[in-house]
């Protein structure tokens, strides 16, 4: 029996023990020259526990009791999670080595953040769920204040570790609520206790407070405060790795939780999410108008991207989950793409965050500035982009739901949106001529991940590479 459990988790058994050999590599090498060869290992490995994972898995496997479920929908989010933390691994070593970043620590740390991200998905109950999350934000508290000689950065991971440990207190209050009332801390137990309209007064409490705790974690308004700080004040690779990742492991906990554990009482928390959700999508559009950093810009914008893909959540629906990961699939490949143009602007080998430097930026660098466009048109939710039709997808499910006006509110928020993104592209071809231009020299890789990126986006709205029956399969094994 144990046996067959420790196969199910073997890929997060793998990852852990590659992490452990790792930190006692570094004691008995040169820690300097371990590191560049860590972190290609750390993007390979990621990329080969990918492949294992959509290879092997076919049908729905329970571990240890229930407390670990290998689904479906858990494979679709770790698969997303692996591949985009490995891309962000491979376009972080030439700028963390050029800026004297690049620790041993740094690859280890990812790795045991990703380790607790792909816990997080496959929780089939409170304790294995709280495992997984806190592993994940542990080692991410660490890696936002790695730059130890900026305030920014040590403050960075100061603040993310102060509200983090605030929103592990709700969600362990919540927790121990729900224990209580249901009498169980596996989701398989809840849910036959949590019945819509039947839900007691105690559980209701106890999943508010559950919510809340994720809702942090998506950075969802209002849980949302340490966002802009933590984005701006991180080395901006780190910050790439924040937007991305974490979220789909924080999204897939949220549908993990709402439909696993409480998929009975789907008319007692829907509100509460289609709340988070406008206000999420209002907030990042209103607040990001102002900002001229563009790593703010990027924190208030993750921001709004989360409330689009709570509005999946909100419908309450299998084809509300398919919409949520199609969505998050498509953001995550934004965002690898933004976040490798952001790593090039810099000036004399210093990193540049000031979006007033992009002005006529398209005369210097014609192919960046045309991919980061397209990515830039991708996120405004511009069509043919694919960023359109992750909208379209989550707009139509919320509709589908009978929650028009969360639909409404959604197209409202896009718009208003629109402006900082097109504000950007407007510097970048039309802007006035800067004093002091960006370097646009070096960065292949980079340019070779912005560019990829870019393609995707317009290549993909063919089939979207097979995302959309993948989604589709994955939402069906959670929405029973």
């Amino acid at each position: 029996m144990i046996s067959a459990d420790l196969n199910i988790i073997m890929p997060e058994i793998v990852l852990s023990a590659f992490a452990l050999l790792g930190l006692l590599a570094a004691v008995y090498t040169s820690k300097d020259g371990l590191a560049g060869v860590l972190v290609w290992l750390t993007a390979g490995l990621f990329v080969a526990a990918a492949a294992w994972i959509g290879l092997t898995g076919a049908t729905t496997r329970i571990a240890f009791n229930g407390m670990f479920v290998d689904d479906g929908f858990a494979r679709f989010a770790k698969i997303t999670i692996l591949l985009s933390a490995a891309a962000v691994m491979v376009m972080s070593e030439g700028y963390m080595k050029s800026r004297g970043l690049l620790r041993f620590e740094y690859p280890m740390l990812v790795v045991l953040a990703v380790v607790g991200m792909m816990m997080m998905v496959s929780a089939g109950d409170l304790m294995a769920l709280y495992m997984g999350l806190e592993l994940q934000s542990l080692a991410l508290y660490v890696v936002a204040s790695l730059r130890r000689d900026s305030i920014k950065s040590t403050e960075a991971g100061l603040k993310y570790f102060v509200l983090g440990a605030l929103s592990s207190g709700l969600l362990l209050y919540g927790a121990s609520l729900v224990y209580g009332y249901a009498g169980t801390t596996l989701f398989a137990g809840i849910i036959t206790t949590a019945q819509s309209g039947d839900t007691s007064i105690g559980l209701l409490f106890g999943l508010v407070f559950l919510i809340s705790g994720m809702a942090f974690k998506v950075s969802a308004v209002p849980f949302h405060m340490w966002t802009p700080d933590v984005y701006e004040g991180a080395p901006t690779p780190i910050t790439a790795f924040f937007a991305t990742a974490p979220k789909v492991a924080a999204m897939g906990l949220f549908a993990r939780v709402l439909f696993d554990a409480f998929g009975n009482a789907v008319a007692d928390w829907s509100q509460i999410i289609a709340l988070l959700s406008v206000l999420s999508m209002f907030l990042g559009a209103i607040a990001a108008i102002g900002q001229t950093n563009i790593k703010r810009l990027m924190a208030y914008s993750s921001i709004a991207h989360m409330g689009y893909a709570l509005m999946g959540l909100a419908a309450g629906t299998a084809f509300g989950v398919q919409a949520m990961l199609v969505y998050m699939a498509i953001y995550v490949t934004m965002n690898v793409g933004t976040f490798a143009f952001i790593m090039l602007m810099s000036k004399d080998g210093a990193p540049i965050t000031d979006i007033n430097s992009l002005n006529m930026y398209s005369k210097r660098a014609p192919g960046r500035a045309l991919a980061m466009l397209v990515l830039l048109f991708s996120l405004a939710g511009v069509p043919p982009m694919l960023g359109f039709f992750g909208k379209l997808y989550v707009l139509r499910a919320a509709y589908e739901a009978d929650l028009a006006w969360l639909a409404i509110a959604g197209v409202i928020a896009s718009v208003i949106g629109a402006y900082y993104y097109l504000r950007i592209v407007f510097l970048m071809y039309f802007g006035e001529e800067g004093s002091e231009p960006l370097d646009v020299k070096g960065g292949t890789l980079l340019q070779g991940m912005l560019i990829a990126s870019a393609v995707i986006m317009v290549l993909g709205i063919v089939n979207m590479f097979g995302v959309e029956n993948a989604a589709a399969a994955a939402a069906s094994t959670l929405v029973n």
